[in-house]
């Protein structure tokens, strides 16, 4: 019962911090039932939807509940994707982060497979965990009542890029994304490397 409410009321601290930072901006916020199986791996996940506004033209989705599945000493991880629009799709991709998250503790400078493109017709087909660039520490730094939760920015990328990243490094491959000027949310942009 005491993990139940500490785990709600993360989830509730989690999505007022995504709505007062995206204060402006149209907001969804819905439950997300991983299913049979699948379901105790993060329970009680909603999925925060944030539409273009003030802070910026796409869309940025954001989990809470991961935090709860691997919290540690109240300090643990939520996930944003920012997409170029509103689409149930992302939703369901986020879900899959926290899903993959739960059983393989993602971190900062990691990656995941996604099984295909982030978005039909791209050649984006991974995601790499990165500091959530598009909108700062404002986003990333989440009080909750009993700890803190970061919010670390999924960001859609490349089997080459991740194969560039694993040879030279994180910093090494960010510095490509700078250099090349990426639009992260672009679903057709081209490989750095």
């Amino acid at each position: 019962m005491f993990a139940a409410k500490r785990r709600q009321q993360a989830i509730s601290a989690v999505e007022l911090h995504v709505r007062d930072f995206f204060a402006g901006h149209q907001i969804q916020a819905n439950d997300y039932d991983l299913g049979p199986g699948r379901r105790a791996a993060v329970p009680g996940l909603r999925i925060i939807a944030a539409g273009p506004g003030p802070r910026g033209r796409c869309w940025t989705y954001v989990t809470a509940g991961c935090w709860s599945a691997l919290e540690n000493d109240g300090h643990g991880l939520e996930f944003a994707l920012t997409a170029p629009a509103g689409d149930v799709s992302f939703v369901d991709l986020l879900s899959k982060i926290a899903y993959y998250h739960a059983g393989h503790h993602l971190d900062l400078e990691h990656s995941m497979p996604i099984g295909g493109p982030w978005i039909p017709g791209s050649s984006c087909d991974h995601l790499l965990v990165s500091l959530p660039y598009l909108h700062g520490p404002g986003l990333e730094h989440c009080p909750l009542p009993e700890g803190h939760a970061r919010i670390l920015w999924t960001l859609p990328v490349t089997a080459a890029e991740i194969a560039f990243r694993r040879e030279h490094g994180h910093e090494a491959l960010e510095q490509l994304f700078d250099e090349h000027g990426i639009d992260p949310t672009d679903p057709r942009r081209a490989s750095v490397v």
